[in-house]
């Protein structure tokens, strides 16, 4: 399984934002937060949804998900 949760921190990272910013946009917890980043909890759907617009990336991207190309039809 992708390591999706390791995305979570890059991202946070990168627009210079801490565990606590992120828990109070997501509005719950930052030991909630912190769980979804070292992957000890799946992060719901609509967080992901709300982090993906923080960011400006498609969730695919959050998740680290690459497309695969389809197999050729005989």
């Amino acid at each position: 399984m992708n390591s999706y949760f390791k995305n979570l921190k890059k991202f946070r990272e990168n627009a210079g934002l801490t565990q606590s910013d992120i828990a109070h946009i997501l509005q719950t917890r930052q030991e909630q937060y912190s769980k979804y980043e070292l992957g000890k909890r799946e992060i719901p759907v609509h967080h992901l949804i709300t982090l993906s617009i923080l960011y400006d990336v498609s969730v695919d991207e959050l998740l680290g998900l690459k497309r695969r190309p389809k197999k050729e039809q005989k």
